[in-house]
């Protein structure tokens, strides 16, 4: 199928989709945030008083769902290479997760602070090759997880996204080695067609 064909095919389900006009009716910036409501709902992951880490963060939706959840009570420090819109009680940090300067700036945000929560929402720009798509997807599941690993509080739980396909059993497997359980989950708000699954890792492993 051309481009051209595929971009018109989203659109129209775009513009159909129930969660895309839940949130608008809702006010919220993505449909994004329902699949972190079910997901929180059902794990209860956000909790008063802690520190959140969101990556991948724009246009907002999971920021703003957290911070409605932290009810005034806790912290969130979101990153995008995206432009986000400020959101109350949400430290945003504009960068590249690649890229060390971008981590560095994250870090020293945190000033030593354990996050209780690491949510990975992170996705590339889909170039329509299946493998490199995969890839680049798997990658920043990594850097994620990497993150997880060395700054989340030894109770923390870890929220990623990732696609079905290449290097998939792989990853899961890195979640087991990092985490004390690891689940998977898929919300109603992915669309059904979508590879994206997420994966939720809690009780960080010693390194050791």
């Amino acid at each position: 199928m051309s481009r051209s064909r595929t971009s018109k095919a989203w659109m129209r389900e775009h513009v159909s989709d129930h969660f895309v006009h839940r949130a608008k009716a809702e006010g919220y910036r993505s449909r994004a945030a329902f699949k972190l409501m079910e997901i929180d709902d059902k794990d209860r992951l956000i909790c008063p008083g802690e520190t959140i880490v969101d990556l991948g963060a724009s246009p907002g939706g999971w920021s703003q769902v957290a911070a409605e959840r932290l009810k005034g009570r806790g912290r969130i420090v979101a990153l995008d290479m995206l432009e986000m819109e400020p959101l109350e009680g949400v430290d945003f940090i504009q960068g590249d997760f690649d890229e060390d300067a971008t981590l560095e700036k994250l870090e020293n945000l945190l000033s030593g602070g354990k996050p209780g929560l690491v949510l990975s929402d992170m996705a590339p720009n889909i170039s329509g090759i299946p493998l490199s798509d995969q890839a680049r997807m798997m990658h920043l599941a990594g850097l994620g997880l990497d993150f997880a690993r060395r700054w989340l509080k030894p109770d923390g739980a870890f929220l990623v996204k990732v696609f079905q396909g290449s290097d998939f059993d792989a990853f899961v497997k890195a979640m087991r080695a990092a985490f004390a359980a690891v689940a998977t989950r898929k919300p109603g708000a992915s669309r059904d067609r979508s590879a994206e699954l997420y994966l939720l890792g809690r009780g960080v492993r010693s390194r050791d």
